[in-house]
Parts: C-alpha cells; sequence; structure tokens
C-alpha cells in the first residue's frame, strides 16, 4: 500500500448520520477531508482512534438480500468482489482486493484481536420488490432482520437502480447499522445508475459538483454496480473495524468518519478534488483499477486511514 498526506488546502468531510449507529457512504466529488497538520493537534485528538469497543473477528459471515431486479452479469461482479476478500488463494496477482483487506485488518482488526479476519459469503436471499420501489431507513433495518444471519456477521441490502430509498442521493449513498442485542450488523447500499451517478458512481460517471474532467472507463462495464463495489467497500471496512459505534472512529460519535470514509475521492497516489489518483490502466479494455479480484476481475477500492501515519493508504 502506498501512503500520502492530503493537503490541508481540501475541505472538511461532513457526514449526516441517517441511523443509530450508521455510518454514511463517501460522496467522493461533493466534499473532500481537510486533515490538519499534527503541529496544529498536539494530542493528536484529530485522528481515527480506538474507542475499546468490538471489531468483528475471526470468519465472518455475510448473507445476501437481494432487493429489485438485478441482473445475472450484475450479481456476479458482487458476488466474485466479496469472494475476493476471502484470501489471496483464489489466484489474485497483486495488487489484489485480498492484500487490500488484509491492510484493513493490519491496521485496525489484529490490534484487537490476535484472530485473522477473512469475509465468507453465506446465504443469498431474493426479495424482488417486497415492499414496493420505496423504502425507508426503517424498512432497511427490518429487512436485514429477516436474513437470519448468524452473531458476528453482515447482512447486505443491496437495492437495485429503480429502487428508491429514503436519503438516498440527497444525504447518503451507503451506510451501515447495527443490532446490538442481536449481534448483527447490516450494510445498505444502492445502485445510483439511473438516480445520482455523478454523486455516488465517481470516477466512472462525470462529477455533479467540482471539476469536470472525464469519466474513467468501469472495468466491469457497469457504471451503477462499480459504485456499488466501491461504497460496499468502504462500508464493509467501517463495519468490521466499528460495527456498534464504539470501535474505531474519528470525530463525533453520533457522525463519525472511518476506515475509508475518511479517505473520499481517493483511489490512488496523488489523488485531488477531481482526480481519482494514478491508477492502473487494463490494455485491452482500457480501464481504470487499482486491485485484481477473483475470476480475472479487476476492481477499483477506496484509500484506507492509516491512524498511525495521518495518511490515506492506496493500493500500489
Amino acid at each position: 500500500m502506498a501512503s500520502f498526506s492530503l493537503p490541508k488546502s481540501i475541505l472538511a468531510l461532513l457526514v449526516i448520520l441517517t441511523l443509530v449507529n450508521s455510518s454514511l457512504g463517501a460522496r467522493p466529488r461533493k466534499l473532500d477531508l481537510w486533515i490538519p497538520n499534527r503541529d496544529d493537534y498536539p494530542d493528536d485528538s484529530y485522528l481515527l482512534k480506538y474507542h475499546n469497543g468490538e471489531v468483528l473477528q475471526g470468519d465472518i459471515p455475510v448473507y445476501i438480500i437481494w432487493y429489485g431486479d438485478f441482473s445475472s452479469p450484475q450479481k456476479s461482479i458482487i458476488i466474485d468482489f466479496l469472494n475476493s476478500l476471502t484470501s489471496n488463494t483464489w489466484g489474485q496477482s497483486n495488487p489484489s482486493v485480498a492484500q487490500w483487506w488484509s491492510t484493513i485488518d493490519q491496521l485496525y482488526l489484529s490490534k484487537v484481536s490476535n484472530q485473522q479476519t477473512q469475509i465468507n459469503l453465506g446465504n443469498q436471499i431474493d426479495w424482488s420488490y417486497w415492499w414496493g420501489n420505496y423504502l425507508t431507513t426503517s424498512q432497511i433495518a427490518q429487512i436485514a432482520s429477516y436474513a437470519g444471519t448468524p452473531r458476528g456477521g453482515i447482512t447486505l441490502v443491496l437495492t437495485a437502480k429503480d429502487v428508491i430509498v429514503e436519503e438516498f442521493c440527497s444525504s447518503h449513498c451507503a451506510f451501515h447499522g447495527s443490532d446490538r442485542s442481536a449481534g448483527m450488523t447490516f450494510i445498505w447500499v444502492g445502485n445510483s445508475e439511473s438516480q445520482c451517478p455523478g454523486q455516488c458512481a465517481w470516477p466512472f460517471h462525470q462529477p455533479l459538483y467540482g471539476p469536470q474532467s472525464p469519466p474513467l472507463v468501469p472495468p466491469n462495464g457497469d457504471v451503477g454496480i462499480e459504485g456499488m463495489i466501491i461504497n460496499l467497500a468502504s462500508m464493509l471496512a467501517g463495519t468490521a473495524s466499528n460495527p456498534f459505534g464504539n470501535g474505531y472512529y474519528q470525530g463525533n460519535k453520533e457522525a463519525p468518519m472511518e476506515a475509508c470514509t475518511a479517505c473520499p475521492g481517493v483511489y490512488g497516489p496523488g489523488a485531488y478534488p477531481g482526480y481519482a489518483g494514478q491508477l492502473r490502466t487494463d490494455s485491452t479494455t482500457g480501464a481504470s483499477y487499482n486491485a485484481n479480484g477473483f475470476n480475472g476481475r479487476e476492481y477499483l477500492l477506496p484509500a484506507i486511514f492509516d491512524a498511525t501515519m495521518a495518511t490515506c493508504s492506496t493500493l500500489n
């Protein structure tokens, strides 16, 4: 992983809380991160810190609820990404998705537990449009509770491009939440293809705000799903390291910045507003990516905040 400090001139990221113990997916082109100079904060109060709470450990079962109409190719892109998190035994060449996840483990999870942590894909449920194509945030939590995910696991509620979710686009692209009594965490991510790709699928779509540089070519050919992968990766990092609101975070507990949301819009070295950073380019398709995955997939994954160095760490 490559590390670099963001310039002080970049604006502070504002995060809006949508659920108790929730954290939002980054909207990288609307607001960016300001990381202050260490000399300005001698007590290191600006750093993303551990707050003595739980993190997810060991083998983490992940159950999926597909809400709405997802095609088989769309599902396979997401499933291959989740399988890529498991380990390097899937034949991924570096830089890899597994390498990205191992950085989450190294910087956060392993400091609380000596268990190696990895994602294990569990059951999948197709819910079609069970409650219609408009959902509130409280309904997302209810839907997640029906998955039957074991304690210590994560339920993914993934909504299709024609499903409208309360405050989707206006406040967030994704969020994670929890039920502490049940030991259950959940993540919601929406497909922004037809609703707000300029906010939730950048840099694979023209940004809604800021510098209007050309969008990048998506490695798997689906702008909406590529945006979901970016936001899902960010939420998985936040859920594992801050599942119940008292793990690793920076700032206000009710509106925290976490492992990846503390580095919005950063995907490669040299990133700045309107520029995702130095990325790899597929010689055949021209697609931009920074991680190799299962089944020969290529993905774009967000930078991870390294609290010890106060930098955003990216895959080489």
